[in-house]
């Protein structure tokens, strides 16, 4: 199950409609029911709290008012890797030329 501080990404009607950071997760007085807070990250910044079962949490499709809503977790994507020369640097110290940013600002 999603876990506070974790993000998501808010789906209504099958599109994105929102990024949002979940604050709090405590339970309901239902079994597999929680209250769910979100940080809606948005201009402007908007909290709500979603009643919600534990597997709506995970990713699972419901619906609110009849439409469909979805929370999508959001994985941080891999850097691509790094060919060998790009991890070499340059070939011999006197391939790099250092600007100084000093004597540009006395001209």
């Amino acid at each position: 199950m999603a876990k506070e501080n974790d993000v998501v990404l808010v789906y209504f009607e099958d599109q994105p409609i929102s990024f949002a950071r979940i604050e709090d997760i405590s339970p309901d007085v239902k079994k597999d029911w929680y209250h769910v807070k979100l940080l809606l990250l948005q201009v402007p910044l908007q909290v709500v709290t979603w009643i919600l079962r534990d597997i709506y949490i995970d990713g699972q499709e419901f619906t609110m008012e009849g439409k469909k809503i979805r929370l999508e977790p959001v994985v941080c994507p891999h850097e691509p890797q790094r060919s060998e020369k790009q991890q070499k640097g340059p070939e011999r110290p006197g391939d790099s030329k250092v600007i100084s940013l000093a004597d540009l600002k006395k001209k």
